[in-house]
């Protein structure tokens, strides 16, 4: 375990990175697909580079991710969180410098191939941390997390209204000072008695979807978790070339959008949440969530005016809800020996699903995107969200109906 005064030095850099990788993403989030549009002769092109942009990031992220990982058990947090911000840095760069869509692919694979920060802070977390306050430090670092993704599209909207390139580099200048700020203060978290040998069939990402197969008793709720997430992925990919052809947006109303998303997510599940959980039990804010969601998704793909987007997601509370009740069922209903691997198995899920969801919504908005400004069909994508969103709240209707029921007649 680290000293003391390394964990003072530590967990306030490991809260900065947090949130500076988060605005990072959040930053260049709402002018990725403008940039990408300047390579393509057409919005369907457009469309479909976007969801190969955003494919080969996470198909790069969930090879390299548990290699990272098995690095830094070997080598220390250190190098790899450092190794993973440089590696950033050169990616937002090289992005703004590009000049052909395949330099942007290129860089993008490359990006996802170097990129674990996120995984290699909460470990970091764990090795510098008590267990008894591990939950207060997670907390600090959801946060961080929120914060970041509110004020990232805000400020990459703003910028990139007046240059598609200027929230890359700001970026990657907030990263690489990140960087050096962690190379000269960052202590070395796990000490060498604790480190172990780097196995590559440890590091193999395929070895944690097999052990789904292992997760006996809460597999229907992992597939209503997996079909939201892959919802949530779909509507992702196409939320900003979306509202682009049927509204007319530009980078900075959708920076303003992603802002409003961030707030609610902030206001339900760092406040609302617990206080509707103690007159309503969870697997019922699960089950209005869900049918909630599946409404929403439908919603956005069919309001005419782009102002109603913001009233569908106001209204969207309980959907909000879902992913962290979902959690908590799953975690609730495994042994307590199985806690992390039912938690490898939420993040396994993750990675399937950043990898699907923008070769389904890409492909399906490229069809429709020739279309004039507000016709209903541009929305096709969303309601194939709600789709998706509709199964998952049928499966999940059904499972944790039934389930309560046997719950109260074993308490009966």
């Amino acid at each position: 375990m680290a000293s003391h005064s390394s964990r003072q030095a530590a967990m306030p850099f490991i809260m900065i990175t947090v949130l500076l990788d988060m605005m990072s993403i959040g930053i260049i989030a709402p002018v990725l697909p403008k940039l990408i549009g300047t390579f393509m002769a057409s919005g369907a092109s457009t469309s479909v580079g976007y969801g190969l942009a955003q494919a080969a990031f996470a198909v790069a992220q969930f090879f390299s991710a548990p290699v990272l990982g098995a690095l830094s058990d070997r080598y220390g947090r250190r190098p790899v969180l450092l190794l993973g911000l440089f590696g950033m840095a050169i990616n937002f760069f090289v992005t703004a410098l590009a000049t052909e869509f395949w330099m942007l692919l290129a860089v993008r694979i490359m990006g996802g191939a170097v990129c674990a920060n996120i995984a290699v802070a909460n470990a970091y977390v764990a090795d510098i941390t008590e267990p008894k306050d591990r939950a207060k430090n997670y907390g600090l670092l959801g946060a961080m997390f929120g914060v970041g993704f509110i004020l990232g599209p805000v400020l990459g909207g703003l910028l990139g209204d007046h240059n598609v390139h200027w929230p890359f580099l700001l970026a990657g200048s907030l990263t690489l000072l990140n960087c050096v700020y962690g190379y000269f203060v960052l202590p070395e978290s796990l000490p060498l008695d604790k480190r172990r040998e780097f196995v590559l069939s440890r590091a193999n990402p395929f070895t944690a979807l097999a052990n789904l197969r292992q997760l006996k008793g809460v597999e229907i709720l992992l597939w209503v978790m997996g079909l939201s997430i892959l919802a949530q992925f779909c509507l992702h990919t196409s939320w900003f070339l979306y509202t682009e052809f049927k509204f007319g947006w530009s980078p900075k109303d959708n920076g303003l959008s992603l802002f409003a998303v961030g707030m609610m997510a902030v206001l339900v599940q760092g406040g609302l949440l617990r206080q509707f959980q103690k007159f309503m039990p969870t697997d019922k804010l699960v089950r209005i969530g869900l049918v909630s969601s599946t409404i929403a998704f439908f919603a956005w793909g069919v309001v005419p005016e782009g102002w109603m987007m913001y009233v569908v997601i106001a209204l969207n509370l309980f959907g909000f809800m879902v992913q962290p009740g979902l959690q908590s069922l799953i975690s609730n209903s495994v042994d307590p020996t199985r806690q992390g691997e039912s938690m490898g198995a939420v993040s396994s899920i993750n990675s399937v699903a950043a990898v699907l969801g923008p070769l389904m919504g890409s492909p399906l908005l490229a069809v429709f995107s020739d279309l004039p400004q507000g016709d209903w069909r541009i929305g096709a994508p969303f309601y194939l969200c709600a789709a998706i969103q509709a199964v998952a709240a049928w499966l999940g209707l059904r499972y944790l109906g039934r389930h309560m029921s046997r719950q109260a007649a074993a308490a009966t």
